[in-house]
């Protein structure tokens, strides 16, 4: 650069440059002109965003077995509920759950953890994060139901039931990471509070 003899134009010039140095280093850009790298930060953040951490992978393990129950529950519902009513919500919980399961088994697989054996359900364990689940007695009082013995003690335990899956999806928001396994939690929650409400106006009809 040549010699500027002006002394106001060369401390101009210092400090302009002094600032395009300064902004440089702090905000991570070049010169005018001057194609930007991305940070090397950035992609590190986007990584860290979409990879689970314990809390998504247990939601998955836990609910698996936890939505096997519930439809094992809704498929009773077939020969012995009483009312139509009934057994159309017991479709609907089984249609949602069958394809929630599916969805979560895809991510198990997808980030190498094992899948849940399809007999992991042998009743409310809480020590397994799985609160809701009924015991081996309440399916067999269930199994030997029918009519409207049946629809009151089905939506009894399926509400019980939601209300655990609720309590399970609250976990995952407030300490899950991923953002697909977050949606799935917040669809979950909303959608087995809007049947707990449904079932509860179910049951004040028998």
């Amino acid at each position: 650069m040549p010699f500027v003899r002006n002394d106001g134009r060369a401390r101009f010039a210092a400090v302009v440059s002094a600032a395009a140095m300064s902004a440089g280093l702090v905000g991570g850009c070049g010169g005018a002109g001057e194609a930007v790298p991305p940070t090397a930060s950035a992609p590190a953040e986007s990584v860290a965003v979409h990879t689970p951490n314990g809390t998504d992978v247990a939601f998955a393990r836990d609910m698996i077995p936890h939505h096997r129950q519930a439809m094992e529950m809704a498929d009773l519902a077939v020969d012995r509920a009483g009312s139509a009513e009934v057994r159309t919500l017991a479709d609907q919980i089984r249609q949602a759950q069958d394809s929630e399961i599916t969805q979560m088994a895809g991510w198990l697989t997808e980030w190498g953890q094992p899948l849940p054996s399809p007999g992991q359900h042998t009743g409310q364990d809480e020590h397994h994060g799985m609160p809701g689940m009924m015991t081996g007695a309440e399916m067999a009082a269930l199994a030997g139901a029918a009519g409207a013995d049946f629809d009151r003690l089905f939506l009894d335990m399926m509400i019980r039931h939601h209300e655990g899956a609720v309590r399970m999806a609250g976990i995952l928001r407030s300490d899950g990471v991923h953002p697909a396994v977050r949606q799935l939690a917040e669809s979950i929650a909303a959608s087995q509070q809007s049947e707990i409400t449904e079932m509860r106006g179910l049951l004040e009809q028998l």
